[in-house]
């Protein structure tokens, strides 16, 4: 009897002593703490959105008059630069032909008279009032009858060559309004005119005619945008871009709605026009109540905890 009372002790001095050394749950059997994400907040809004297409084209002059030399000899004087503005009839080259320039070298003496005869001199003049777009003569060349000595730009004709792939070709109307964007940021009315009858074959791509709105001063072959309008809504309802995401295929999208102060959830969205600041989403339609994550919605859960930094109403 007392063998078995003292091994009963023994048993629960060793129970005992087993249940104050067992070790204390380890960091990782802690429940981890989760994660709350700071963000940014906006709404639904409804009014006028259009989507454009943006375009290159090139400035050009479509009428250009070719100023040829109508004698052979030397170019004995020039009035004009490039660059220059002329005036229908006004004096460009004076060319002395070349029998003039050989009577002269013989004599060595410079006739006075002036007429074509002794003195061999030539005036030629502009047909039209323009521009100096090319020029590669200089004072002393020798040119024959036919030689194009410059060419005369007519500044009325001066339009932008738009160039517009086949697939587009449904919104591009003559006679309505776009928008020029020139390299240095202005923007200049204009209007499309014709299109031109053949499509080129490599880009496959044909040419309309803009015609911008005022009388502006650009060169030849600047390259700038045009901006035409695709598509008008008079009531869309729009959400930032920056609230909107997308899977990696972009065949899915979604926005993040907050349910409450510090839950938001997934929400998959229909687009339809889009603008580089917002998107007009088709379906659901959000209340202008309803607060979507514009900042920190990147990366999170279908439902997520959040904590809000600064709501926009």
């Amino acid at each position: 009897m007392k063998l078995f009372k003292a091994l009963l002790s023994f048993l629960v001095l060793l129970l005992l002593g087993s249940c104050q050394n067992k070790p204390a749950p380890s960091a990782e059997e802690e429940p981890a703490a989760q994660t709350i994400t700071p963000v940014l907040t906006d709404s639904m809004r409804t009014g006028p959105l259009t989507e454009y297409i943006e375009l290159n084209a090139t400035s050009s002059f479509l009428k250009k008059n070719s100023v040829k030399s109508a004698a052979s000899g030397y170019i004995n004087q020039m009035e004009v630069s490039l660059g220059d503005h002329v005036k229908r009839d006004q004096e460009l080259f004076v060319i002395k032909t070349k029998e003039a320039s050989a009577l002269e070298n013989k004599s060595g003496n410079q006739s006075n008279d002036t007429t074509f005869r002794f003195a061999g001199l030539i005036k030629i003049h502009s047909f039209q009032d323009g521009i100096i777009s090319t020029l590669n003569r200089h004072i002393g060349d020798y040119v024959l009858e036919g030689d194009e000595l410059c060419i005369v730009s007519d500044k009325t004709s001066f339009l932008f060559l738009l160039d517009v792939p086949y697939e587009l070709h449904q919104f591009i109307k003559e006679g309505s309004s776009c928008d020029i964007l020139l390299p240095d940021k202005e923007i200049v009315p204009g209007t499309i005119r014709s299109n031109l009858p053949a499509m080129d074959v490599n880009s496959q791509t044909e040419s309309f005619l803009v015609k911008p709105a005022t009388g502006i001063s650009l060169p030849e072959n600047l390259i700038v945008r045009i901006r035409i309008a695709k598509t008008h809504r008079d009531k869309a309802h729009t959400l930032p871009k920056s609230a909107i995401l997308s899977n990696e295929t972009q065949t899915e999208f979604w926005v993040m709605k907050l349910i409450n102060d510090s839950t938001a959830i997934k929400v998959p969205v229909n687009k339809g026009l889009e603008t580089p600041e917002r998107i007009e989403i088709t379906e659901p339609l959000f209340l202008h109540s309803d607060r979507i994550l514009t900042s920190g919605n990147y990366g999170l859960a279908d439902t997520a905890r959040v904590i809000i930094n600064e709501a926009h109403p």
